[in-house]
């Protein structure tokens, strides 16, 4: 191969991988900004896989005992309801101490006020109700290269803020990995080798009220 011809091949190598370089995002990047933003996938119809390469029974073996149904879905799965007025929210646990322990007879200016028990009572419980940070699950559809393709995943309710006053939001503390997955090819146009890969894709567990 002569020199022009080789400089040919360079360039044209090197195009291929900068335009290629943009999409080359195997998993969701380690990131504290969850849900997962979606991943940006070159559009190119030849790195998805093709129907030999979705048996589902191949696969489900692939996966093994990570396949968790009641976080990701073969097929598309039924809307999972957003949200719940306040009085129907189920809070989980005991109440909070620092709930708990509020002092309801003193006031900002030093004198203090009679409170009943149940009057204490019940604001306390709606002040649980209302500073309680739930996770909203939806599913999601993370397209033909991820097997399975559906998700279920959370998010910290904003519909309003957690605080009163108001100020504070909801926002994620924890999270759980789940393994999935991902159609990934190597390579240069058709002497490319693509086949599934574990990926971990984090999933909101836990949300709480904060600045």
């Amino acid at each position: 191969m002569g020199l022009s011809q080789t400089l040919l091949v360079y360039v044209l190598l090197c195009v291929h991988l900068g335009v290629s370089q943009h999409y080359l995002r195997l998993r969701p990047s380690p990131s504290e900004h969850l849900p997962v933003p979606d991943l940006k996938e070159d559009p190119d119809p030849e790195y998805d896989p093709r129907e030999q390469d979705l048996v589902e029974r191949t696969l489900r073996k692939k996966l093994g005992s990570n396949f968790d149904p009641n976080f990701m879905s073969i097929s598309s799965p039924m809307p999972v309801n957003q949200s719940a007025p306040d009085n129907q929210v189920k809070l989980p646990g005991p109440m909070p101490n620092e709930i708990k322990k509020l002092d309801l007879t003193e006031t900002p200016y030093g004198k203090r006020v009679k409170v009943g028990k149940k009057a204490r009572r019940k604001f306390l419980q709606w002040l649980w109700t209302y500073t309680h940070c739930p996770v909203v699950y939806t599913w999601k559809d993370l397209g033909v290269r991820f097997w399975p393709r559906y998700i279920k995943e959370g998010n910290c309710f904003s519909e309003r803020s957690c605080s009163f006053p108001e100020g504070m939001s909801c926002k994620p503390v924890k999270s759980i990995n789940k393994i999935f997955l991902r159609w990934y090819c190597q390579g240069f146009l058709r002497q490319k080798y693509c086949t599934w890969i574990p990926v971990q894709y984090p999933i909101i567990s836990e949300c709480k009220c904060s600045c």
